[in-house]
């Protein structure tokens, strides 16, 4: 059995999770979550917790096990806490704001560019260099994230472009002085 997969899943006051068929869902105060589960993972909910389990022992199967439970432990978390991603924008002239439903980011191009989140995901600029996105779907949050850090991801020399928070760019040397070799 996999460590991670035999961990009970808590539930906290104000979730439902419903298992109807192979698909479950999952519903609290930030909305509602459903997947469909694989065939040989079996799901028992009870009013306190939800657990995992597996038929056979193969390694195939082992991670199937620990995936679930970490997909339904995400779902659980997304209805109650949410999940978010911060992005950070770092050179002149670079920046993010909100029109409307729209996040314009002007980034060095000749034109800007113009994003629409996907239903359930909620994006803010709460300053022109910073990108807050946030949802109950962490898959979503993660995918709008990271297609946001794709328009210009961070360069090693000076850094510029669009990161995470909190990560860290591994910067180059630039090139040496001419006077250097003589």
């Amino acid at each position: 059995m996999s460590r991670i997969g035999r961990k009970p899943i808590p539930l906290p006051a104000g979730v439902e999770v419903k298992k109807e068929g192979e698909s479950i869902s999952v519903k609290g105060p930030k909305g509602m979550l459903s997947a469909k589960v694989h065939s040989s993972v079996k799901i028992e909910i009870t009013k306190e917790e939800v657990l995992c389990s597996v038929s056979s022992e193969g390694k195939m199967v082992k991670a199937l096990h620990g995936l679930w439970r970490a997909i339904l432990s995400n779902m659980v978390v997304g209805v109650t806490k949410g999940h978010d991603k911060k992005l950070e924008i770092t050179g002149v002239g670079y920046k993010a704001e909100l029109i409307g439903k729209r996040l314009k980011l002007s980034l060095g191009y000749s034109h800007p560019i113009l994003v629409m989140a996907p239903q359930g995901i909620t994006v803010t600029a709460p300053t022109p260099t910073s990108i807050l996105v946030s949802g109950a779907d962490k898959a979503l949050v993660g995918q709008l994230a990271s297609k946001l850090r794709s328009f210009r991801p961070p360069e090693p020399y000076k850094g510029k472009g669009i990161r995470y928070e909190g990560e860290h760019i591994r910067r180059k040397a630039g090139k040496a002085a001419a006077t250097a070799g003589k």
